[in-house]
């Protein structure tokens, strides 16, 4: 079984059960080891991920895809996980993000907006104004497709 038809087969069990708040954010394949990694606004239950986990081995067992031998795990994408796809940033608007994006370049500050494919960055800078200096908000819009990588940062305040 490809990568592709295990895509089709985790997106057909969470339309089945029921699960239409959770989407697949990536899926590794290994020899017999299988890793996906879903994500919801809402969050992901261990419930939820339990559920499909089983509906999916029930398949796999069936047809014999992996053999005999296979180990599944599901899982939520997690906190420290980057994020891969458009729909994960609205949810984490509010919060630090690290972005490295298109022509060695990075953006660190707080995600404030996403328009269509595009993310706004603002961030503080120091500009010198005379013998002081000064705090200046600015901006980065940075549009999907040039985001090579980014990661929320986890805040303990």
């Amino acid at each position: 079984m490809d990568n592709s038809t295990l895509e089709k087969l985790i997106e057909k069990g969470l339309v089945e059960l029921e699960f239409g708040d959770m989407y697949l954010v990536d899926l590794r394949v290994r020899n017999n080891k299988i890793e996906a990694f879903l994500d919801s606004d809402d969050g992901v239950s261990f419930m939820k991920c339990q559920k499909l986990s089983r509906w999916i081995e029930a398949i796999l067992d069936e047809n014999k895809s992996f053999g005999e031998n296979y180990i599944l795990e599901i899982s939520s994408a997690g906190v420290g996980s980057p994020l891969k796809l458009l729909k994960q940033y609205p949810k984490n608007i509010g919060r630090i993000i690290d972005i490295k994006h298109t022509g060695d370049k990075n953006s660190k500050g707080v995600l404030k907006n996403v328009v269509d494919n595009r993310i706004f960055v603002e961030y503080e800078i120091k500009v010198k104004e005379g013998k002081k200096n000064k705090m200046v908000i600015m901006t980065d819009e940075i549009k999907f497709e040039d985001i090579i990588e980014s990661k929320i940062k986890i805040s303990f305040n």
